[in-house]
């Protein structure tokens, strides 16, 4: 898969050895009105045969793309009933060993078995919210950036140019979602609720294929695999606002790009009104480059922080319910943690679709703070640490999980009893030689 930003690309190396006669115009030249006219008639047939989209993507064409590339890969569109019998029995077994090690009740309301395509279609909507405000961002620049004699020549065509950057960012969207829904595990692998709330899915044929090279029996393998999503589960739906939270700072990440559109106006250059095909690929050539921001590092800082948060706790609290029951728990961990950390499906992905290169490397570190509180406080205070968002760890708390145990015993003790730690406080904070002298005056 692509590492570079959704919506974004890679100069073509073809291109450095072409003249500028060979693509159609002069590079930095005047504006060609006629070729941009002719490019936006070509394209109005191309698009009224791709669907439509009211959006800044087209994802009718992301789906229809993604499912024809995974029909490709695959000879078959599911698998036997026994298997999805299989992940409801190996998920309710997970519930069971989870209850006694987590405050948090069980959030799986359905469990199901799915194929790469069910994937696809059923988190669809949730890659929608995540898309689109980087599309919106993008594709709005366009314009924005366009001489004003250009869009006046360009008329009611300019949507059309909408529509051609729906179909760019809906093309690799859909390669996109084909690779990872041939690669994810379970409907919460990447960190994210990307299915249905409250339901409990693993992907028995991608499970099938990461089981072939590790040596330890497939029924192992599915037990632990559901004890991680079922405590995913456990975790979006009892933790109201982290869904909410995860999604908005996402779109807080896409409210600080900033896009580079010198190149654009060759854009009527470097498309062939004759070849369809030469409008994705000058989409992909590095015609808007994204350029980082102060606000798009916080939000990326924020956002690395709490999916840190969420995968260290599902880590420990899956290790305190399997890790005696299960001979392979702690060479399955440790795989699962070295599939994060090289670069797997969640950083590929979010760093083709959104922009952001996701490094799971606090993840260690948040396992560790997670399993310190639990250790010094006991599982009730630990999951009660998710009861709401100024109480969740922050990046610095990461590197002094001590300090922010500590922090928080003080923090707990406050919520508790706030007039005997209000009193605490003024008796730490009065002068030491307030009890001489107690007949001076006052």
């Amino acid at each position: 898969m692509s590492n570079t930003p959704f919506g974004f690309g890679l100069p073509d190396p073809d291109d450095s050895g072409r003249k500028p006669s060979d693509q159609g115009g002069q590079q930095g030249g005047p504006f060609d009105f006629n070729q941009l006219g002719s490019m936006l008639s070509q394209l109005g047939a191309m698009l009224s045969s791709q669907g439509t989209s009211s959006g800044p993507v087209n994802y009718d064409l992301a789906k229809q793309i993604a499912l024809q590339q995974l029909s490709a890969k695959t000879t078959t569109t599911g698998f036997a009933p026994d298997q999805d019998k299989t992940v409801a029995d190996a998920v309710h077994l997970a519930e069971m060993w989870l209850d006694p090690v987590t405050s948090l009740p069980t959030g799986t309301r359905v469990s199901q078995g799915w194929t790469a395509r069910d994937w696809v279609e059923r988190t669809l909507p949730t890659w929608q919210r995540l898309c689109d405000p980087v599309a919106q961002r993008v594709s709005g620049a366009w314009v924005e950036a366009m001489p004003a004699e250009a869009k006046e020549a360009a008329g009611p065509l300019l949507s059309m140019l909408g529509q051609m950057g729906g179909m760019a960012f809906g093309s690799q969207l859909g390669g996109a979602l084909a690779q990872l829904g041939s690669e994810v595990l379970t409907s919460t692998e990447v960190g994210l609720p990307l299915g249905p709330e409250g339901t409990a899915a693993l992907l028995p044929a991608n499970i099938e294929k990461f089981t072939e090279g590790l040596e330890r029996p497939a029924s192992e393998v599915v037990v632990f695999l559901a004890a991680r999503e079922a405590a995913h589960q456990r975790l979006f739906t009892h933790v109201p606002w982290l869904r909410q939270r995860l999604l908005d700072t996402v779109e807080e990440f896409a409210g600080g790009i900033k896009v580079d559109t010198s190149a654009l106006e060759q854009l009527a250059g470097q498309i062939d009104p004759a070849n369809p095909a030469s409008i994705e690929e000058a989409m992909s050539s590095g015609m808007l480059e994204p350029q980082t921001t102060p606000e798009q590092k916080a939000a990326l800082t924020r956002l690395e922080t709490l999916l840190a948060l969420v995968e260290g706790w599902v880590d420990v609290v899956v290790n305190e319910a399997v890790g005696e029951r299960l001979p392979g728990a702690a060479a399955l961990r440790e795989t699962l943690r070295r599939r994060r950390a090289s670069g797997g499906p969640a950083e590929q992905t979010f760093a083709t679709l959104v922009g952001l290169e996701l490094r799971p490397r606090r993840l260690r570190s948040a396992s560790a703070l997670w399993k310190l509180v639990g250790d010094q406080h006991g599982t009730a205070i630990r999951d009660s640490v998710w009861d709401h968002p100024d109480l969740v760890p922050g990046s610095d708390d990461l590197d002094d999980p001590l300090e922010f145990s500590e922090r928080l015993g003080r923090t707990r003790a406050a919520l508790e009893d706030p007039m005997a730690e209000l009193e605490r406080t003024l008796r730490d904070d009065a002068p030491k030689d307030d009890d001489e002298g107690s007949d001076g005056p006052r």
